[in-house]
């Protein structure tokens, strides 16, 4: 029987992980700043059979951080499975003088994806097996502000962290979604009455392909036909016109929304 740790495992891409992966049997860590919800989920969850641990933990904060890497780090209670998942939206321009939510979603989407990484692989690597996926974006490999900037960190992390652990039996995996339809771009107040119905992902699908790419030890999941060649687009294009479709794609958003 496997334990995986699900971080924003209460909504959205994550809540879909943590169901998907009981539905398989395993045991489950959920992971997030909403102690209430933990709670509703950890008992659907139960439901099902699985055993479910809740940690209620805000990853923007390093102390909270600290305490999920030493869940990960626990031999007598090994996780199988660490699925970085939590990070939200960002409305807040580059140029704008406060940086407070910039910081905040440094440490959720960088720093606690490094962080937790590094505190799960060393137990795995001595196991000789197990996973690590990183939840990155398509927006990655846009140039559409600090989203993007911090996802393309997270596809090369992961792209360098699987060189690391090659061969030790433990895999690392980069999901790559584009849009997805979740609560998402609700809470993070983004207008997406501009994106193409045929651009929206379903949740379950791509979970579902995800981890089927994590059983075959790929590195980068595309789960989605309609997504591959707009990704093989974006890294072949020149980036003078990577960057005009990124802006036309912002400039698109605003005007949705005003």
């Amino acid at each position: 029987m496997s334990t995986a740790l699900v971080t924003g495992g209460t909504s959205g891409i994550g809540a879909e992980f943590a169901r998907q992966l009981a539905a398989r049997g395993d045991d489950l860590i959920l992971v997030a700043r909403d102690a209430a919800r933990l709670d509703a989920m950890a008992a659907e969850l139960r439901a099902t059979g699985v055993e479910v641990e809740t940690i209620a933990a805000d990853l923007s904060k390093p102390r909270d951080t600290q305490r999920v890497a030493k869940r990960l780090a626990d031999a007598a209670h090994p996780v199988d499975l660490l699925i970085n998942n939590a990070g939200y939206g960002l409305t807040t321009k580059l140029v704008a003088p406060d940086i407070d939510e910039h910081d905040d979603a440094y440490a959720v989407m960088v720093r606690a994806v490094w962080v937790l990484s590094a505190a799960a692989a060393p137990g795995m690597r001595e196991r000789g097996h197990g996973a690590i996926v990183n939840v990155a974006s398509i927006a990655g490999q846009l140039s559409m502000g600090g989203y993007s900037a911090m996802k393309a960190w997270v596809l090369t992390y992961t792209e360098s962290l699987a060189n690391e652990l090659h061969g030790s039996g433990v895999t690392v995996t980069a999901l790559m979604p584009g849009w997805v339809r979740t609560e998402f771009h609700q809470r993070a107040s983004i207008r997406s009455s501009s994106i193409p119905d045929a651009l929206w992902l379903d949740a379950p699908y791509l979970v579902r392909q995800c981890l089927r790419d994590v059983e075959r030890g790929k590195v980068v999941s595309m789960p989605s036909a309609r997504y591959k060649p707009l990704s093989f687009l974006l890294r072949h294009l020149p980036r003078a016109t990577v960057r005009a479709v990124s802006r036309r794609i912002s400039l698109s958003r605003s005007r949705a929304a005003s």
